[in-house]
């Protein structure tokens, strides 16, 4: 009998927790955007990222006492048969889902708003983009994408944090691949300027309408279902923290091409 309390109990207080959760994350992002705003100094950015170090623990926590009890009961429920348990495992399968979204969103948010620490060392463009095109490669194929790069033939040097650099770029090819559903082109595109190197990133996708273009770069705007909305900004956020500049060009029906712009190595 206590166990079927306890398992009404988690069901319908289960929700109750992610929403409470979801309720107090938007708070906190409304006062990060207001403190972004007028971030214009050491201290204001300090006090961003412990910011975001209190989202992490204010919501970590409660969400990871949901999901480690959804996996006990859901163990629990495993092997038992009638039409009541279904619908109670069916119950908990929503629950889990909402949870694993919670999360998804806690953990972009923390990406972009946390504290960078960058690791710059002088890296070959070229080298960084190769990486990143065999990795995302079989993504590419399984989504009938056909990926292509353009680099020159001589090395492309900056000083950047590869690994942020590379996670900028994954977003936006992520993004694109997301925009070609029927299949189509990617092309990654690397130029180099005396003053600057110049990456494109760009697809035969449905391309976007001014009102979407303007607001790609928007915390939370996503046209995606199930898209927190927080990748274009993480990518943006990762560019101007290497003082490099993004802007986005595209049209309905003709695509999309986002123009990334780095400075050289020793700038």
């Amino acid at each position: 009998m206590v166990f079927w309390y306890l398992l009404i109990g988690a069901i319908v207080s289960g929700p109750v927790w992610i929403a409470v959760s979801i309720i107090a994350s938007r708070r906190i992002w409304r006062n990060v955007r207001k403190l972004s705003r007028r971030a214009k100094g050491r201290e204001q950015l300090v006090e961003l990222g412990q910011l975001a170090g209190g989202l992490a623990h204010e919501i970590k926590n409660p969400l990871s006492t949901i999901n480690v009890n959804l996996k006990l009961l859901t163990e629990d429920l495993r092997g038992l048969g009638g039409q009541e348990h279904h619908r109670l495992r069916a119950r908990l399968g929503s629950v889990q889902e909402e949870a694993d979204r919670l999360n998804r969103i806690l953990e972009d948010f923390l990406q972009f708003a946390g504290k960078y620490e960058l690791s710059l060392h002088p890296a070959d463009l070229r080298k960084v983009i190769e990486e990143l095109a065999d990795f995302f490669a079989a993504q590419a194929d399984k989504a009938g994408v056909i990926m292509r790069t353009t680099l020159p033939p001589t090395p492309v040097i900056c000083d950047i944090d590869a690994a942020l650099i590379k996670q900028a770029l994954l977003n936006l090819m992520i993004n694109a691949v997301q925009a070609i559903p029927g299949g189509g082109e990617l092309l990654i595109k690397l130029t180099s300027r005396r003053n600057e190197a110049i990456v494109e990133v760009i697809d035969t996708g449905r391309g976007m309408k001014p009102d979407e273009r303007q607001k790609v770069f928007d915390a939370y705007y996503s046209t995606k279902p199930g898209g927190t909305g927080l990748g274009l900004p993480t990518t943006r956020r990762i560019i101007r923290e290497h003082h490099g500049t993004i802007n986005v060009q595209s049209d309905p029906g003709k695509g999309t091409r986002f123009v990334i712009s780095l400075p050289p190595s020793g700038s």
